[in-house]
């Protein structure tokens, strides 16, 4: 699914602390310049709750593109009562061993992933990861697809179409690879050392799926790739994000930031991690677990679209209603635990 926007367009992504609307929510959601919201598994305890859950946020403001990490392996936050999917990185084996089984099977969980999710009203999971796993980053690990830049294309393009069938858009992360450093920039400023010439088979996941038109959304890695930007993680580089990513790489869909809470993220206050974020040319901004720092966030954006910005809309992304197909499900269910069991 291709998505194009105006790059110029700015809004905020937030979050909800329980597993219904209280009335701060309902006040906090009203907000014009919230263009999304990420759920997490504290906003869930079982399909028909989430269900009334996203009832109630859509009755509200039906405008919301409701996301998730739903990757599968450790990064899935509604577990009870939906398929648990493996790591990504299981399917390397099979792709080994049959190629052409193993992307079956990624477009299969592509697809289960993004049915199951959307059944229950939420719009998107934020997948797949195109990082590739050089065996140094436990942060990434077995989320990757494969130790390679084909394995991670091939896998991770099948696992796109099968979203596409469920009518879900794609957002690749974590641009331009997190694979290759071992800090966690949830805690810590990743730096990586290479050059730009050494970064092209991480770069390469990338620059192809967007060539095949794969990519709705692309969300850049808070790391800080010394030899290419030495001032600015990539999220705040208009280096990777303006010149890399949508000159060079004629990306045109939208600019997901990483979450602005997290320790690599720290330049200073939210409202100055706003600027840097949107100076870098960054569209959707993330701000998770701390809706007194979102709401930060959305006063500068507010600020920002007053002096001219545009208002970044992500109601098409919302994609498609797809027919959910029980059966399929059980089928892919089945391939799974072979999977497991081999």
């Amino acid at each position: 699914m291709h998505y194009t926007i105006n790059p110029a367009a700015i809004g905020v992504v937030a979050d909800i602390k329980g597993l219904t609307l209280s009335s701060q929510d309902r006040d906090f959601l009203q907000q014009p310049e919230l263009s999304g919201l990420i759920l997490f598994s504290r906003n869930y305890e079982s399909p028909q709750q989430l269900a009334e859950l996203t009832a109630s946020i859509k009755a509200l403001r039906p405008d919301l593109l409701l996301c998730v990490d739903q990757e599968g392996g450790r990064v899935q936050r509604f577990r009870e009562g939906f398929t648990l999917l493996p790591a990504m990185l299981s399917l390397e084996p099979l792709y080994l061993q049959n190629k052409n089984q193993a992307l079956s099977l990624s477009q299969d969980l592509g697809w289960l992933m993004a049915a199951e999710v959307r059944q229950q009203g939420v719009h998107l999971s934020f997948a797949p990861v195109l990082d590739i796993d050089f065996g140094c980053s436990e942060v990434i690990g077995n989320r990757a697809f494969g130790k390679n830049a084909n394995t991670v294309i091939e896998l991770a393009g099948a696992f796109i179409e099968g979203m596409a069938e469920a009518g879900m858009a794609a957002v690749g992360k974590h641009y331009p690879g997190h694979g290759g450093v071992v800090a966690d920039s949830h805690f810590d400023l990743p730096v990586d050392t290479r050059t730009l010439t050494e970064l092209h088979e991480d770069l390469e996941p990338f620059k192809q799926l967007i060539q095949a038109q794969k990519l709705a959304g692309i969300m850049p890695a808070h790391v800080l790739y010394k030899a290419v930007d030495p001032d600015n993680n990539a999220g705040f580089s208009s280096l990777w994000l303006q010149q890399i990513l949508r000159q060079n790489l004629a990306f045109d869909g939208v600019i997901f930031s990483d979450d602005l809470t997290m320790a690599a993220a720290d330049i200073g206050t939210y409202e100055q991690r706003t600027q840097a974020a949107i100076a870098a040319g960054g569209n959707a901004l993330l701000v998770c677990n701390d809706q007194a720092a979102a709401q930060l966030v959305i006063e500068e954006v507010r600020r920002q679209q007053q002096a001219g910005l545009p208002h970044l809309d992500l109601q098409p992304m919302q994609g498609p209603q797809a027919i959910f197909n029980e059966e399929r499900q059980q089928e892919i269910r089945a391939r799974i635990l072979a999977l497991e069991t081999e």
